[in-house]
């Protein structure tokens, strides 16, 4: 039974050092992408400014935009969905304007394909960090890991003597062990549950555009 306990104990620290890895490394991805997205929401903001008055019908769905992201949409499956096909829209809005544009000299044309060029880019960052959002810790590896913590846990308890101190350590460890899982795999979540990523830079990027 020990032989077979420390067998579990060296695999399950072997997993768990690897979710953490996984999640941390999702949660830094999708931090960097958010800051990447807001740089280019504001130039390509500040790209429509230099052009001219012309491209405040494209500032507004921009604007508009903007205020949906900070907003942080509910994030049930249907209500995921709409607010995904709005911003679509939003962003497919803002290209449209800017097509219909007719610049009268070279350097309002090249403002105009900086803009378009800087749109493409948003919608890119856009679709990562959807992409990102759904998570990379497979639920196979996480159902392996609690058996893992089961088997361990009965070890643990195979011998003990029945009283109230065994017991409520035995409880308290598992509580804390269930903790820490929960915390990585919202970590491989970050726009859901405690730990979030920081949307101070969208927050930026709508006062820079509003100003």
């Amino acid at each position: 039974m020990r032989l077979a306990a420390n067998l579990f104990v060296v695999m399950t620290s072997l997993v768990l050092g690897l979710l953490i890895n996984s999640s941390k490394n999702t949660f830094q991805s999708i931090d960097q992408n958010i800051h990447a997205y807001g740089t280019e929401l504001i130039l390509l903001d500040r790209t429509m400014r230099l052009y001219g008055p012309e491209t405040d019908d494209a500032r507004q769905p921009l604007i508009t935009y903007l205020e949906r992201a900070v907003g942080r949409p509910a994030s049930n499956d249907d209500n995921h969905l709409a607010a995904n096909r709005l911003s679509e829209h939003l962003l497919t809005e803002i290209g449209n304007h800017l097509r219909a544009l007719t610049p009268p000299n070279d350097a309002q044309a090249s403002l105009r394909r900086d803009a378009e060029q800087r749109l493409q880019k948003v919608v890119e960052l856009r679709w990562v960090l959807v992409e990102q959002a759904e998570g990379s810790i497979p639920p196979p590896l996480v159902a392996m890991l609690v058996a893992w913590l089961f088997l361990i846990f009965a070890s643990f308890g195979f011998r003990a003597p029945a009283n109230a101190v065994v017991a409520s350590t035995f409880v308290v460890s598992a509580a804390l062990v269930a903790c820490a899982l929960y915390l990585i795999l919202d970590m491989d979540r970050p726009f859901a549950g405690p730990i979030q990523v920081s949307l101070a830079p969208l927050e930026r990027a709508l006062a820079e555009t509003t100003r």
